[in-house]
């Protein structure tokens, strides 16, 4: 049973069974079939990374079962620090219409004040909220979490990702992130289902561009995990509501990137024979098929879980039948996927979509395709979080600047 120990004092007895556990059974045992190149699931990694995958493997399955671990910043304040740069940001209901007015109404949400965090090149000198130079991109992050976890603070794991932009994107030197609201349910309240984070999304990008003042030109949409998929949603949202009689919504970005994105939420490619899903399960530390069951009941909320095969904000990946998706109206895009993770198959279901609608290439050229497709061979699901995940991250984040570099 999903969170079955979530209440004190089982979590803590939980807990201490499985630390004792792992010290004297998992970890020598992990050790013993790890040793053998030929046992682990990619007879290129390393020792240390397969024992390092095992390890994230088994952190990420004790919240289903106990609970969040640690307490985590949220949408409610901002938590301070070193070096943390929070700013909040006002609501954005005059910006809501279309698809996204009805679905907001059935789930009974609305936007509202949130946190967001800056972070900042080293060595650099501007200031928080500062208006951009001339010509100043920035990259506008979502993180990952499966829409129940993670945070856009700076501490957390996720941040990783907006580090490594302002350190090896040249045209660079910020990165904004917005912490959207976490969506819940049963055993805990049921609060914030789809389309909170879209909402939260959205007034975070008009924070950029009528507070801070960038030009949607200038600015970089990215997402990992399930931040990709709402990048994709805001991105869509961007581009199909510009001639709306009801509201004057900013122009969409002028790039989009989409790390390891969580583009399926139904069954559908969970259920491709010897997909994926299944046949990366021992090289991969998330289970999608039965493993992110919670995440998608607390994420679908009141619009049922038939939603996650049909919604085009929701599941673009979706082999359904009654789904219909175009990316038409879409800016240049760069996918990144690990050859290794159980969502591959979704991303080039995704990927190929898209290329179909966009064409293949850098977008910068008259008449050139929009969609560029990067895969590491033997990288993990959203290893760009991993610092310890090399050299796939560097030369991911490498092959990210030349991208953005050649639009300059």
């Amino acid at each position: 049973m999903a969170h079955a120990f979530h209440h004190q004092p089982l979590k803590g007895l939980y807990l201490t069974y499985q630390l004792i556990g792992t010290l004297f059974v998992r970890f020598p045992l992990w050790i013993l079939f790890s040793a053998p190149r030929s046992l682990r699931p990619r007879k290129d990694w390393t020792f240390k990374r397969t024992i390092l995958v095992k390890i994230v493997r088994y952190v990420m399955s004790l919240p289903s079962v106990v609970g969040p671990l640690t307490k985590l910043p949220n949408h409610l304040s901002i938590t301070p620090g070193v070096d943390v740069n929070g700013v909040w940001v006002a609501a954005a209901n005059d910006l809501v219409t279309g698809d996204l007015k009805a679905l907001a109404t059935i789930a009974d949400v609305s936007s509202i004040r949130i946190p967001g965090y800056w972070i900042h090149k080293k060595g650099t000198s501007i200031k928080v909220s500062s208006p951009p130079s001339s010509g100043e991109k920035v990259v506008y992050q979502l993180h990952g979490g499966a829409y129940i976890r993670l945070s856009a603070h700076p501490t957390d794991p996720t941040a990783n990702i907006a580090k490594g932009y302002v350190k090896h994107i040249d045209s660079v030197s910020r990165v904004f992130s917005i912490e959207y609201r976490l969506a819940s349910s049963k055993p805990y309240k049921i609060a914030f289902p789809f389309p909170t984070q879209l909402l939260d999304a959205l007034a975070g990008y008009n924070y950029l561009v009528n507070v801070v003042g960038f030009s949607p030109e200038n600015i970089i949409l990215s997402g990992d995990s399930a931040g990709g998929n709402l990048a994709y949603a805001l991105t869509r949202y961007l581009t199909e509501n510009q001639s709306s009689a009801d509201v004057k919504l900013p122009a969409a970005p002028s790039a989009l990137i989409l790390l390891s994105p969580w583009l399926d939420l139904g069954t559908t490619t969970q259920a491709i024979p010897n997909g994926s899903a299944k046949k990366f399960l021992a090289s991969d530390y998330i289970a999608v098929d039965g493993g992110t069951d919670y995440a998608k009941r607390a994420f679908c909320g009141p619009h049922g879980l038939g939603a996650a095969d049909i919604n085009p904000y929701i599941s673009p990946a979706s082999l359904h039948p009654n789904l219909v998706v175009d990316f038409k109206k879409f800016p240049r895009t760069f996918i990144v996927a690990g050859g290794a993770e159980v969502l591959y198959d979704s991303i080039n279901i995704f990927k190929d979509r898209m290329i179909k609608d966009l064409g293949e290439g850098n977008g910068v050229e008259p008449g050139e395709g929009k969609v560029r497709y990067f895969e590491a061979p033997h990288g993990i699901h959203d290893y760009l979080v991993f610092s310890w995940h090399e050299p796939e991250r560097t030369d991911t984040l490498k092959e990210i600047n030349r991208w953005i570099a050649a639009a300059s």
